[in-house]
């Protein structure tokens, strides 16, 4: 096997120096909304008693899947022996920990009282999906770490093979969890399905990768390293079999739903009356997210172009905020429906009554306190590239492993 060699992110001081001076401002200005939000309470955001999980958990649960996504990449690598994937291993491994810090921290800041995070670490209620999480995100964190350990140093790489089982297995547990905070919600018509489990898995497939691809991508050439086309399609095809599977699963869900007659109106809701969502769903979820990658990904000249690979990711990742929009606020603006078959005339919730829809309005705190979280996650990547030896310094053809073996497909022979 060729000897792979990684070294520091070495652009010049002024351009890094300037990327982290963005990344801070976007950080200071979350910051200030965490704090703005925590001293004069959520009243000031458009959550209310109906619709309690706004746009700052749209961003947290996207970072939070997209990390078990991201490390994929290496699990791909030590798990399935595919050895094209293996330079890419601690950049997966340092983006995951990134993405899944970035995600909680918004978490905690938008649930409020985060003073009281040391409660929710000492005591737990084991019937809660939520106690669950808190293992699962902080033993994911620590077996990443391990995980890059063993990639890192001689001494661990006896261990990589057993150490990358335990985490792909834990980071399907973690997405699984993920899925079942919202599947474990019997009052809400859309959570209500074991389905969103697995769902989720595909979902953080799709956007982990794609992340990783854009940052990827995005730190090579700035240093002008290079990355082969070789290794560069076998990402791009593998993005297009996840958002494939992605739309497929989304078809199934719906079908599901369509087929059962006490979620009929939901169904209509979200397809056709349920006015910017419904425009979410066509236009971000399947549109943006969906269709127009798969038919860059699958184009024989546009697939070709790295640019169009990266507007491929871009979008799945746009589109991927959307589907999260749509899944987590839509489904709670939806008449809950406390007693099927019954009007609740008065109540402050809004029970029951299948005319009106709750109504949110996402403010600037919101979206300020999401892209805060994205910046933390991309500052704790940049940083840990600049101080340690996390990006190879070629990904040319040629200095790809010995066994990492190219088979063209039909279209490439062509």
């Amino acid at each position: 096997m060729k000897r792979i060699v990684y070294r520091e992110w070495r652009i010049p001081p002024g351009r890094y120096w300037g990327i982290l001076g963005i990344l801070a401002v976007v950080i200071g200005l979350g910051g200030l909304s965490a704090l703005y939000l925590e001293h004069q309470g959520h009243w000031v955001t458009g959550m209310n008693n109906f619709v309690v999980w706004g746009v700052p958990h749209v961003f947290a649960v996207f970072l939070i899947i997209a990390a078990s996504g991201a490390v994929n990449v290496a699990s791909i690598a030590t798990v399935f022996g595919k050895g094209a994937y293996q330079p890419l291993g601690r950049l997966s491994g340092l983006l995951a920990v990134a993405l899944l810090i970035g995600g909680l921290l918004v978490l905690v800041l938008d649930l409020g009282r985060p003073d009281r995070l040391l409660v929710a670490l000492t005591h737990y209620n084991l019937r809660s999906i939520f106690a669950w999480n808190i293992y699962l995100y902080t033993g994911f964190i620590a077996l990443v770490i391990a995980y890059l350990w063993s990639m890192a140093d001689r001494m661990g790489a006896p261990f990589k093979k057993l150490i990358g089982l335990f985490a792909f297995g834990w980071r399907i547990a973690l997405t699984t969890a993920t899925g079942s905070i919202f599947g474990f919600l019997v009052a809400r018509q859309a959570f209500d399905t074991a389905f969103l489990a697995p769902m989720f898995i595909i979902m953080s497939l799709a956007y982990g990768l794609a992340i990783f691809v854009l940052v990827l991508l995005f730190s090579f050439h700035e240093e002008c390293r290079p990355v082969g086309d070789k290794l560069l399609m076998r990402l791009k095809r593998l993005l297009g079999l996840f958002v494939a599977a992605m739309l497929y699963f989304t078809l199934v869900y719906f079908l599901t739903k369509a087929y059962g007659a006490k979620t009929h109106g939901l169904v209509d809701w979200v397809l056709f009356d349920g006015g910017r969502y419904s425009a979410l769903f066509w236009i971000g979820w399947v549109l943006i997210g969906a269709l127009v990658p798969l038919g860059i990904i699958h184009h024989p000249v546009l697939g070709q172009d790295r640019n169009w690979i990266v507007a491929a990711c871009i979008l799945v990742v746009l589109g991927g905020l959307a589907t999260l929009y749509v899944l987590v606020i839509g489904s709670q603006a939806y008449p809950l429906q406390m007693f099927p078959g019954h009007i609740i005339l008065e109540s402050g919730f809004f029970d029951g009554v299948k005319s009106e829809t709750a109504t949110y309005r996402p403010t600037i705190p919101e979206f300020l306190l999401g892209l805060g979280g994205v910046a933390v996650a991309l500052i704790i990547t940049a940083v840990g590239v600049r101080v340690l030896q996390f990006l190879p310094e070629s990904l040319a053809d040629a200095a790809l492993p010995a066994d990492a073996v190219y088979l063209p497909t039909a279209s490439d022979r062509e």
